[in-house]
């Protein structure tokens, strides 16, 4: 069963804002897939579309997994493969800010893995994405069943449904707008502001942990806005300079279990670097 509410408030939009989430095989973006979606579109308007699909992942679901969404080989079996969906699932989108819980981590780069693998261009360039899980544990550190206890004071029924999840990630994303409208947040470096307002940009802002290159957060921007490396023996230093010193490592990165995503941009890093040290005659 799946709880259906009308919202107290409006989200003032410029756009369309897609909320989903996603059922998987696993956590590893570069290798798990997706075996259910759920997006609630809403419109400037206030007018909601709901999708929900299961999806044949291809591949055996873990009995872990299972455990946690209840979700088996036999109840996928019939259902299409992720290729076949993804030209209506990007049409659906089309346009559309993204908004989940947890979704800069995990459920973004998993489903732009997932269009990548099926060849399908699904481009991030404009869009905004608001994750809901960040503005609350800067604001209220907990899980998504605490959160929609916390701030609707219900219980999910269902849960880890996608469906059941994503709407009590846009009933949450709705009640912080009202509980913090006016509230301060102090940032690590002392600064003091007002984040939570209805606006998607600033909401993008304030959800945002670092600012990603990629999507999975092993390439990131620093403070001159150079693309820098956030894991292992580089990290702290910029990609182009370790891809000309140690070829190798751009090497490994590409042969390693990285995200195909992660890949396609320290393949145009490194792309500019050869381009920026040619001779040109």
């Amino acid at each position: 069963m799946v709880l259906f509410f009308i919202p107290k408030m409006k989200l003032n939009l410029t756009k369309p804002l897609a909320i989903f989430d996603l059922e998987t095989t696993g956590t590893n973006v570069g290798t798990d897939k997706i075996i259910e979606i759920s997006i609630i579109k809403i419109s400037p308007d206030g007018r909601e579309e709901t999708l929900t699909r299961r999806i044949n992942p291809e591949m055996p679901i873990p009995p872990e997994a299972t455990a946690v969404h209840h979700i088996g080989d036999e109840d996928v079996k019939d259902e299409p493969n992720f290729a076949t969906l993804a030209p209506a699932l990007v049409q659906f989108l089309a346009g559309c800010d993204l908004g989940g819980y947890n979704s800069n981590k995990f459920d973004i780069p998993l489903l732009v893995e997932e269009f990548l693998r099926a060849g399908v261009d699904f481009d991030l360039k404009g869009r905004r994405f608001v994750d809901v899980q960040n503005i609350f544990h800067k604001m209220e550190p907990r899980t998504l069943k605490a959160a929609y206890k916390f701030y609707c004071d219900k219980e999910i029924v269902n849960a880890h449904s996608a469906e059941a999840d994503t709407r009590a990630t846009y009933e949450i994303l709705l009640s912080q707008i009202e509980r913090y409208q006016g509230a301060e947040y102090t940032d690590k470096d002392g600064n003091v502001t007002t984040p939570v307002v209805n606006d998607i940009r600033a909401l993008h802002e304030f959800s945002f942990q670092n600012r990603n290159a990629d999507l999975a957060g092993h390439i990131i921007f620093n403070d001159k806005n150079q693309e820098v490396f956030n894991f292992g023996k580089h990290k702290g230093k910029t990609v182009e300079e370790i891809f000309g010193n140690e070829p190798s490592y751009y090497d490994w990165m590409m042969k390693a279990d990285f995200p195909l995503y992660t890949k396609k941009i320290i393949t145009a890093i490194k792309l500019r670097g050869f381009n920026k040290n040619s001779v040109k005659i």
